[in-house]
């Protein structure tokens, strides 16, 4: 009600008492003031979240940082990374804009970007393009459902055009591709000749089955798993290089991986131990370099940072070569995430 008034109940008359309230307002709104606090206070609490990674190998003696937040109402992200030595010298700065149907590279530097685009043209029907705008090179492609969407038929060709566009089709057990190759010869002009290459994966008995083919070469590996040892031969052809991989789990923890070439007789060794979810200790051997070698990880190794303890990742590695010992290094890489 907008006003309110108490009467009595006898009969106006002039000694009749009448008590009004006053008119009823809504309460006044805080003031916005640009140069108060209210309006900086909202834009805090509204804008997007930035995350800051820094990353740093004691090899190389840099660190990579990573500034990034999602913009557009989280439509899109915006990244920006960049490097510095341990001189402060900045390096290889680059800025990227990604969404789900269109990303943008720009290296500040070199003053060349790369766009990538990839959309739906019809239920079924996806069209990909990648443009590098510097060399004015990129690649079109068009990917069809065939028989539902693990069936897919995929037809690319290079910008500008380079003989005929590249015929690929994926199945459930694999994929094979047709593309134009050049063929070197001998004082004669380069033939453009066609060329297969694919891959096949099947299940033989308690294992796996791959084959590769590319480049008139092929790869057969065989892998067998089971609860506690992993064994995977390999061959390739027609160079019939032999190696085998044997790997055993020691209950949950411990792990021991070998590797073995035929041909060269080179082997290596690693094994693993895990303490807990964000502790692993790994040591191995390397007779193609001589090297043995320890580290330890502090955080998930193939973890991301946030989900390591203090958003911080670290590993330490010891190097030792089998021909000196005294020339034996130390190294480490950190990772830490902050959320802003």
């Amino acid at each position: 009600m907008a006003e309110s008034k108490l009467e009595l109940e006898s009969p106006p008359n002039p000694n009749s008492l009448i008590v009004s309230a006053p008119p009823s307002s809504p309460p006044e709104s805080p003031p916005v003031t640009t140069g108060g606090g209210f309006v900086p206070a909202v834009w805090f609490r509204q804008r997007p979240k930035i995350r800051v990674t820094t990353e740093f190998d004691s090899d190389s003696s840099v660190f990579l940082h990573r500034i990034s937040c999602k913009v557009l109402d989280s439509l899109a992200k915006l990244k920006f990374s960049f490097q510095n030595n341990g001189k402060g010298e900045l390096s290889d700065p680059q800025l990227a804009l990604t969404s789900k149907y269109l990303s943008l590279h720009y290296d500040i530097e070199e003053k060349n970007a790369l766009v990538n685009a990839s959309f739906d043209v019809a239920p079924g029907l996806q069209f990909k393009a990648v443009h590098e705008v510097k060399s004015q090179l990129g690649e079109l492609a068009m990917v069809a459902d065939l028989a539902g969407p693990a069936y897919k038929f995929e037809l690319s060709s290079a910008v500008p055009a380079i003989g005929k566009p590249r015929a690929t089709i994926r199945f459930p057990l694999g994929e094979v591709s047709l593309e134009e190759k050049e063929e070197e010869e001998e004082e004669e002009q380069p033939k453009r000749i066609l060329s297969v290459n694919g891959i096949l994966k099947g299940q033989i008995m308690n294992g796996v089955c791959t084959a590769k083919y590319k480049d008139e070469a092929l790869d057969l590996r065989y892998c067998f798993k089971d609860e506690q040892m992993t064994f995977i031969p390999s061959i390739s052809l027609p160079s019939n290089a032999m190696s085998f991989a044997f790997k055993r789990q020691f209950g949950p923890s411990d792990k021991l991986s070998y590797w073995y070439n035929l041909d060269t007789n080179y082997w290596s060794t690693v094994y693993k131990h895990n303490i807990g979810k964000d502790f692993k200790f790994k040591a191995g051997y390397d007779s193609e370099v001589r090297l043995g070698w320890a580290s330890l990880w502090v955080g998930e190794e193939s973890g991301k940072a946030k989900t390591a303890p203090m958003k911080m990742k670290v590993q330490f590695m010891l190097q030792v070569p089998q021909d000196d010992i005294t020339s034996s290094s130390l190294m480490f890489r950190a990772k830490k995430r902050w959320d802003i």
